[in-house]
């Protein structure tokens, strides 16, 4: 039996991306988040406390660091 590949999701087989935070929708709990090659997507932020210039860790469309 092969090891789990410690780059992605034992469950789902994503991997997380480092994101940093462009801006908060306090009321909707959603972040607008750019990853390094600029590419943009709103995000959960349920899990992390976060602002603009933040970099979080992102998964399933979940920050969770």
């Amino acid at each position: 039996m092969a090891l789990p590949d410690p780059d992605h999701c034992i469950t789902c087989g994503d991997e997380a991306v480092a994101m940093r935070v462009l801006a908060i929708d306090e009321t909707r709990g959603l972040g607008l988040c750019e990853d390094g090659e600029g590419a943009r997507c709103t995000v959960e932020m349920a899990l992390v406390e976060a602002k603009p210039g933040d970099e979080v860790l992102v998964h399933a469309g979940t920050a969770i660091a």
